[in-house]
């Protein structure tokens, strides 16, 4: 046969050739792309408490005390001696005699120096009934906060000692008179749930029990340091904002009372 005769026997014997092979071997489907977590195909939940002073939903807690007692160098250091390095600092507008000294910009200076912030607390109520009392006691801690310089934003709280007669319209004459100043209001107390204080709170109008910080003197427990504190475990009011708890009362070896608060209180201190 002549070579221009044969190639094109050649080249039709390869396209069969070809052919044959593809049917015999047909193309493998590409396997489906892995899943991102092919193990168990669970969400990672990251809900629980880490022990390290968070609450479990991201809501850090911070030690601190409260003192009738003037802060100077030697007090600061017999709290941090004994009990250890406090965020947060509670203390007086105006001297109330024979039971607490008022803070003054000296004690503040101090107290900022050391990284510590202050809650601002009124104690000058003995009888927390009507609404005029409630606002005349709110101009009064207004105008003491005047005279300190502190900034606008910061929360006052009334005390409220458990021995005292209260009453709804007190709290909301409180209320309204520091909304609508360049303060926040704010409530420490007692506030157990057959408390006299606790009913009064409840009664208020919504907009009121949503909207002031509450500082909670319940339950009590015991003195302990920083390191040995509690789990932040406050009772109050089931609509307001319970950022902080003085949990026990009395420190032996400095003048002092011990708290836990949540990572909200710190926008409300000075």
């Amino acid at each position: 046969m002549k070579n221009f005769e044969l190639f094109p026997l050649i080249v039709l014997a390869a396209v069969i050739a070809i052919g044959l092979i593809v049917n015999i071997f047909p193309n493998q489907p590409t396997p489906p792309d892995e899943p991102d977590n092919p193990s168990s195909g669970e969400q990672e939940n990251d809900t629980g408490n880490n022990n390290d002073g968070d609450t479990g939903n991201g809501d850090e807690i911070h030690w601190g005390v409260d003192s009738a007692t003037y802060t100077d160098e030697d007090f600061l250091g017999c709290v941090v001696e004994n009990y250890g390095e406090p965020e947060v600092w509670g203390r007086y507008l105006g001297e109330k005699e024979g039971v607490s000294a008022g803070i003054d910009a000296d004690e503040a200076n101090l107290l900022h120096d050391n990284d510590i912030r202050i809650l601002v607390i009124y104690n000058h109520v003995e009888d927390a009934r009507g609404h005029d009392n409630g606002v005349n006691h709110a101009n009064q801690a207004i105008a003491l906060a005047g005279e300190l310089e502190i900034p606008d934003g910061v929360a006052i709280f009334v005390d409220i000692e458990p021995d005292y007669p209260v009453d709804t319209a007190f709290i909301e004459g409180w209320y309204t008179t520091l909304a609508e100043s360049n303060y926040e209001p704010g409530v420490y107390g007692v506030f157990d749930e057959e408390s006299e204080l606790m009913n009064a709170y409840n009664e208020m109008n919504q907009d009121a029990q949503e909207n002031t910080i509450v500082w909670t003197a319940y339950p009590q427990g015991e003195i302990t340091t920083k390191e040995n504190a509690p789990e932040y475990n406050p009772q109050g009011p089931e609509n307001a904002r319970v950022y902080g708890w003085q949990y026990a009362l009395h420190g032996e070896a400095c003048n002092i009372d011990t708290n836990l608060f949540q990572d909200s209180m710190l926008d409300f201190l000075w």
